[in-house]
């Protein structure tokens, strides 16, 4: 398989509001976008963006790095938000049902390398790097699925 890489500056919480949501305007049933970076690095903030985009209306979205997982019913499919950074085991990714909700739902997954084996090879992976210049954000966008060959028009 083939690995893609797109690289993209984020210059304020706006614009990486802005691409979460027109990225959750192509997601559907199936799609898992693995979300990495650094305590801080703006993984939240996007997922949270991405999932309000999805909702009519949009609610509080909390972070779910204490319930793990947090799942919505979007008018496009049901929607997972799961935060690993507890998790020690990829045994435990099983337990709560993460393998299932990658073919039935939309996943977001924050802490992916918890993962370890059970990653979806389709998967597109996001990381997330403090930017150069306050509040902006460098993101890697990684991908080996011929679904995601569509990015760079969705960026430009």
């Amino acid at each position: 398989m083939t690995s893609s890489r797109l690289s993209v500056t984020l210059p304020s919480p706006e614009a990486t509001c802005a691409l979460a949501t027109r990225l959750a305007g192509t997601l559907g049933p199936g799609d898992v976008l693995l979300l990495s970076g650094g305590i801080g690095a703006g993984k939240t903030h996007f997922a949270r963006c991405l999932i309000q985009s999805l909702q009519d209306p949009p609610e509080d979205v909390p972070s779910p790095t204490f319930t793990l997982v947090q799942v919505y019913d979007t008018p496009k499919s049901e929607l997972w938000h799961a935060d690993l950074y507890r998790l020690s085991d990829p045994d435990q990714c099983v337990e709560l049902g993460l393998a299932d909700a990658f073919e039935t739902a939309i996943c977001l997954v924050e802490w992916p390398d918890r993962l370890a084996d059970l990653a979806p090879e389709r998967a597109l992976s996001l990381t997330f790097d403090a930017g150069t210049e306050d509040d902006s954000r460098e993101l890697e966008m990684d991908w080996t699925d011929a679904r995601w060959d569509t990015l760079p028009e969705l960026i430009a």
